[in-house]
């Protein structure tokens, strides 16, 4: 597992320097690491703050601006502790429940996960890899079921 701090000035500046080296991996190097990043955003709060980190606006923009400079981020994000659901909160409107959890907006959903399911396959395909049952799992960690036939117009991998 690989922790990865996020300053405040990081955060503040849309600085993505620690996400380099990463970025200079290979495909087969990433895809081996495959859920086993996790983000810790060092943001100061104040300790009646009631909001989610994927409440804060400068949050949400420094994740908006990983996830388009480094498309592959949701694939490498641990998900059994919430990592990867975090990840895309701070993309997609969302409804917060005490009991239920994270509910995302479903049409946000679809298009954002289908977006990046179209683009990790793609990406994989062009390295020789084929991921495409690990791009179902992480789909099915957002609640976005994958049919059967998702992949049946779309080149072999």
């Amino acid at each position: 597992m690989a922790f990865l701090e996020i300053s405040e000035q990081q955060i503040r500046s849309l600085d993505l320097a620690s996400l380099q080296p990463w970025a200079s991996l290979g495909a087969a190097e990433l895809v081996q690491q495959a859920g086993s990043l996790e983000l810790h955003f060092q943001w100061p709060r104040a300790s009646d703050d009631p909001r989610e980190l994927s409440e804060i606006p400068e949050l949400r923009l420094w994740s908006l601006r990983a996830d388009a400079e480094c498309p592959w981020l949701p694939l490498l994000l641990e998900r059994s502790s919430g990592q990867l659901t975090r990840h895309g909160a701070m993309l997609l409107p969302h409804q917060f429940s005490r009991t239920e959890g994270i509910r995302f907006a479903p049409e946000a959903l679809e298009l954002w996960i289908t977006h990046r399911l179209f683009g990790l396959d793609a990406w994989a395909r062009q390295n020789g890899l084929s991921i495409r049952q690990g791009l179902a799992q992480m789909a099915a960690v957002l609640g976005f079921e994958l049919d059967a036939s998702f992949w049946n117009h779309l080149p072999p991998a």
